[in-house]
């Protein structure tokens, strides 16, 4: 429940923020200079998003013809992927952000970071004071 407290807290304060840096910085340099800024901005995003993707996508490629389970590299296609979207956005931090994203060792970071936290379990662990049943028996097969 924290976690969808601070997603909510995230969309209804993000706005907020990115309107007051564009207001702020067009106070500065002017409304026109802030608008082309924020294009230019978005479509270099969109360029390096699109080359850091298709790199991705070639590494996936070749690992899986190595034989080899391509989980780093789609997990980096997901930053992308997510980096791209807060590019689209209109704002200055969020382009921040999305850029930052889009730089390797960043990217790499950020994916070392989530994989750090995660607890991935393949078994069914067993808490202490918990015993496990155990039933054992013997079948026969009864054909008709």
């Amino acid at each position: 429940m924290r976690l969808l407290h601070w997603l909510v807290f995230g969309i209804l304060v993000t706005p907020l923020v990115e309107l007051y840096f564009l207001i702020k910085v067009g106070q500065v340099v002017g409304p026109i200079p802030t608008i082309v800024l924020v294009v230019l901005i978005a479509l270099a995003g969109a360029a390096l998003m699109r080359h850091q993707g298709f790199s991705t996508l070639v590494r996936v490629r070749l690992a899986a013809a190595r034989g080899e389970v391509p989980a780093l590299e789609m997990m980096e296609g997901a930053v992308i992927l997510f980096c791209g979207m807060l590019l689209l956005f209109p704002g200055f931090i969020s382009d921040v952000f999305g850029l930052l994203g889009l730089i390797p060792p960043v990217r790499r970071a950020i994916i070392g970071l989530v994989l750090s936290r995660a607890m991935v379990r393949m078994h069914p662990v067993q808490r202490p004071g918990q015993q496990r049943h155990i039933i054992d028996g013997e079948f026969r097969r009864e054909d008709d």
